[in-house]
């Protein structure tokens, strides 16, 4: 959200009418909300399928800003997906219509927490924010210079009913927040148009979004609150020591984004705010180290951990290769595969599945397989099949041809333990009689 001084280009964006002349671009974008519950009294008028997919399509989705046309594709929303929502959760939804609404009150504060970050942050970029309702799988993300705030989520609080979801994510998520998240909220998701590049291990991630709390802190001269940052203070020694451990690896489900599984959830966001509000304290020259954290680019792992060592958040270093040797020693194996071997010659082609067996339980929920060297000619997988209750094993669907060479890759960026550590990559490869 990046506005501008004036109030007036707040109006206009907000549809309350142009008073004077405009002198920035910036806008803010609550359109959505207002026809979202549009679209939702029309739905509540019937229980015709058919027709209440038409209202969410035709009143809210073609009406919908580019900022909901983003979101809507970055999280996979639908108005199917809109309707069944709105069948499943009717306590939610009237619970929460009152604070998507109060959106428009915040707007001044909203305004000032960009003037704020602009001092501190001179070379700030211009955003768009949006404020959308979403499909409850997320407060906000950002796509390019766009904010794309789920207001049914960013707007939840302690009174919000959440009794009828089947587990405890959001109702956490609503325990911990108040009015004034809704403004930490796309500070935090502001910042994140300002960053550039994607690392692939837990450490790159974690300051990536810890960077957005810190700013968050600096901005708002409030120390960052919040489920995972109480929890964080209080346990920070034990977690720096699990964290060290797996930050230079992909171990990401155990730390972030892993609100419907884990009893405090996204601590990795409490440890890159940590290890940056280190780097902050520790540098002499503050307007650089803003920069500095702001800018860093995630791209490059080798600057990523160069980061970390000049923040000092670790005072007795740590050994690069040490970390990747203990944690190849968690990852779990494919320890076979059923009923044939692997690198079989002699396949029989009528076989229409096979069994992988796994050194440990694996997370049910969560899967991938790659192409072999072969391409996609010579991929015998028709489908994946089912988990055993275990976890121990899976089973996959195969299409077979007589005197055919197969290969495929079962790799760990889908196959993670329950303990949340990728499995080692195994190639698979097998000929057919």
């Amino acid at each position: 959200m990046k506005l501008k001084p004036a109030i007036f280009t707040l109006l206009l964006a907000l549809g309350l009418g142009q008073v004077g002349k405009v002198q920035a671009q910036q806008k803010v974008f609550t359109t959505d909300i207002d026809n979202f519950w549009n679209a939702f009294d029309s739905v509540r008028t019937t229980a015709d399928s058919v027709k209440q997919v038409d209202y969410i399509q035709n009143l809210y989705i073609n009406r919908g800003t580019e900022g909901l046309k983003a979101f809507m594709k970055a999280r996979g929303y639908s108005a199917p997906l809109y309707v069944s929502l709105i069948r499943r959760y009717p306590r939610f939804w009237n619970s929460i219509r009152p604070s998507t609404l109060a959106v428009k009150n915040k707007r001044q504060e909203i305004e000032k927490s960009i003037q704020k970050f602009k001092k501190l942050y001179p070379e700030l970029k211009e955003a768009k924010m949006y404020f959308t309702i979403g499909g409850l799988r997320s407060g906000g993300t950002v796509s390019d210079d766009m904010v794309l705030v789920g207001t049914e989520i960013a707007t939840g609080n302690p009174k919000t009913d959440a009794s009828e979801f089947p587990n405890d994510w959001l109702r956490n998520v609503f325990k911990g927040s108040s009015e004034a998240n809704l403004v930490r909220l796309n500070v935090h998701e502001y910042v994140h148009t300002q960053q550039s590049g994607y690392t692939p291990n837990l450490l790159g991630q974690s300051i990536k979004e810890g960077a957005c709390d810190f700013m968050t802190e600096l901005v708002m001269d409030k120390l960052l609150d919040g489920t995972y940052a109480t929890y964080g203070r209080a346990h920070e020694d034990s977690l720096k020591r699990q964290f060290k451990e797996d930050m230079l690896t992909p171990a990401t489900d155990s730390w972030l984004y892993n609100g419907s599984n884990a009893k405090v959830a996204d601590l990795g966001y409490y440890m890159g705010y940590a290890i940056c509000k280190s780097y902050y304290k520790q540098a002499k020259d503050k307007k650089k180290a803003i920069k500095e954290i702001i800018e860093l680019n995630y791209d490059e792992p080798a600057l990523v951990t160069a980061f970390l060592k000049h923040s000092n958040y670790y005072p007795e270093g740590f050994d690069e290769a040490e970390l990747l040797k203990k944690y190849e020693a968690k990852q779990p194996m494919v320890l076979k595969i059923e009923p044939f071997a692997n690198g079989d010659q002699n396949v029989d082609p009528a076989l229409k599945q096979m069994r992988i067996v796994f050194s440990e339980p694996m997370n049910s929920k969560s899967y991938s397989i790659d192409l072999g060297a072969l391409g996609k000619d010579h991929f015998p997988i028709a489908k994946a099949g089912e988990f055993a209750a275990d976890g121990l094993s899976m089973t996959m669907y195969l299409d077979l041809k007589a005197g055919t060479n197969y290969d495929f890759v079962i790799t760990g960026r889908g196959f993670k333990s329950i303990k949340g550590y990728a499995l080692k990559s195994f190639p698979v490869a097998f000929q057919t009689k």
